[in-house]
């Protein structure tokens, strides 16, 4: 089942610790909504304008999933309604360039520059709000005395 053009169902749940310990991932219709609302505006579009394949590392969460390998409570993995991108899985673009075109062309709640350095994230995270308003919120995460912390992306 495809929840859009590039992304089906089964990768956008793929969870190697839901696979190891046995829990579901399966999202609800709501939950379901929400991540094919991200799939077409957010990744769909990423994947158009790049032309070449593009990595998830991370989308839907179940809440048990999310708990157990320490995501933030508050998670927009858990509500359908994030996705973590990330380039190094098949090349040809760069995370860098991801981040700079959804920054600047595309609607988001959150943007996030994951760890990594200052020129190149590790990851991209991304939120969009189906319904609502979206903060346009670009965010810089780093770690600090062992615990992660978002600051305003200068």
């Amino acid at each position: 089942m495809q929840i859009s053009k590039y992304i089906s169902l089964k990768e956008a749940t793929k969870s190697d610790y839901a696979i190891r310990k046995q829990i579901s991932n399966i999202p609800d219709d709501g939950q379901l909504i929400a991540m094919r609302h991200v799939a077409s505006n957010i990744f769909d579009k990423v994947r158009n304008h790049f032309g070449v394949p593009i990595g998830i590392s991370s989308f839907f969460r179940s809440k048990e999933i999310n708990k157990a390998i320490g995501g933030s409570v508050n998670s927009d993995h858990c509500n359908g309604c994030a996705i973590d991108i990330d380039a190094d899985i098949y090349g040809g673009v760069t995370n860098k360039q991801i981040f700079e075109y959804i920054e600047s062309s595309l609607d988001f709640d959150q943007l996030i520059w994951e760890f990594g350095n200052s020129s190149e994230p590790a990851w991209v995270h991304v939120s969009l709000r189906a319904n609502g308003v979206n903060r346009r919120q670009v965010l810089e995460a780093v770690k600090i005395g062992g615990k992660t912390h978002y600051r305003v992306k200068s």
